[in-house]
């Protein structure tokens, strides 16, 4: 670890030098979900821990009261080609802080952290809970797939969520869910120089141009028209056999105007019989809070901007309850060569993050 971030930097700085300089790979983050439980209990914030997610309940916690939720994730993708610097090694330089998850999302770690510590204490009329969750890179089954259930079985049950993700401290109102669908498109095998058999590669074509071409009745107001993307495609054995198979995969990003389960029922009727589509999970689901909910309203009495966003995040397993994604950094960073977040971002976001909650009211 690079001397300049052990001595002389603020405890949540030093937490965040202390979780680059630990490899926390998608499943495989046990040792910083036990450096941010330590780091928790030695401020007194009493946390708690199940599988690799880290989540601490402010005092005073009562089930008549509404409850925020303030998550952010602390395992990360595995270094991009590219690095010129050690991605394990966290440098502080020019005011920036270099190393493998700095910019996503271990700044909103440390950041939520940081006043979630500072306001555990505040009359608040609302409950307030900190959950630093695992597996959030790859929507792994042990990360808040397994952390909501876990809260709810302990008594709580959010009723809205800040998630910290690196946003440039503005307001994500919203971000698409994602459904991706094999294809198995069926033909008749043949001699292709007399021209036999039913080309499955034709076939998927024309269904593939039935999707391209689908216009949904009903338009997300805040996400939009629902948009897929064939992005692979595999048939034939040889140059002079007609193949009687084509595989293909659709990439479908989801609005709030259908379910996941209702966007494929209408795209599986968009096809031909021949063609058969399988989704692989429907689990990322769209995710918009609207402009009248009390953090939407917060952020613009505080002048910070709102976007839909691009990217996924725990925000789609949030399901039931409405979130927010705002957190420092860029999401231009995220998984690049020479992550970095500057200091001056961090300490931005804990002042904003405070701004936000003590304003907040549910």
């Amino acid at each position: 670890m690079s001397a300049s971030l052990l001595g002389g930097q603020p405890g949540h700085i030093q937490l965040l030098a202390r979780l680059i300089a630990t490899p926390s790979h998608s499943r495989e983050e046990h040792a910083t979900a036990g450096i941010i439980y330590d780091y928790l209990a030695a401020q007194g914030m009493e946390p708690r821990r199940t599988a690799n997610n880290v989540y601490a309940v402010a005092p005073g916690f009562g089930r008549h009261r509404p409850t925020l939720l303030l998550n952010s994730h602390h395992d990360t993708v595995r270094p991009a080609a590219g690095y010129t610097r050690e991605p394990y090694t966290p440098v502080l330089e020019n005011g920036a802080i270099y190393g493998l998850g700095a910019n996503d999302a271990g700044a909103s770690v440390v950041s939520l952290t940081a006043v979630f510590g500072s306001l555990r204490h505040a009359a608040l009329p609302f409950n307030l809970v900190l959950a630093i969750s695992a597996e959030e890179e790859v929507g792994g089954e042990n990360g808040m797939r397994a952390l909501l259930p876990h809260l709810a079985s302990e008594g709580i049950t959010p009723d809205c969520a800040i998630v910290g993700e690196p946003t440039g401290m503005r307001a994500a109102v919203a971000e698409r869910g994602l459904v991706v669908l094999d294809a198995v498109t069926r033909g008749i095998s043949g001699h292709a120089a007399r021209g036999e058999g039913a080309n499955a590669i034709y076939r998927a074509m024309s269904d593939i141009d039935a999707l391209r071409s689908y216009a949904f009745a009903e338009r997300s107001e805040t996400l939009g028209d629902i948009s897929l993307s064939v992005t692979q495609i595999s048939a034939g054995k040889a140059h002079n056999v007609v193949p009687d198979e084509c595989r293909w995969v659709a990439d479908v990003r989801t609005t709030d105007a259908y379910s996941n389960e209702d966007t494929i029922a209408l795209l599986r009727k968009a096809v031909s019989g021949h063609t058969t589509l399988t989704e692989r999970s429907t689990r990322v689901r769209a995710s918009v809070i609207g402009r009248e909910h009390p953090l939407v309203q917060v952020c613009e009495r505080l002048g910070i901007d709102s976007f839909v966003s691009p990217t996924t995040s725990d925000m789609s397993l949030m399901h039931g309850f409405p979130s927010l994604k705002i957190g420092p950094g860029e999401s231009c960073r995220s998984h690049t060569a020479d992550e970095y977040v500057l200091l001056s971002e961090i300490e931005g976001a804990i002042e904003t993050y405070g701004k936000i909650i003590t304003s907040l009211s549910l």
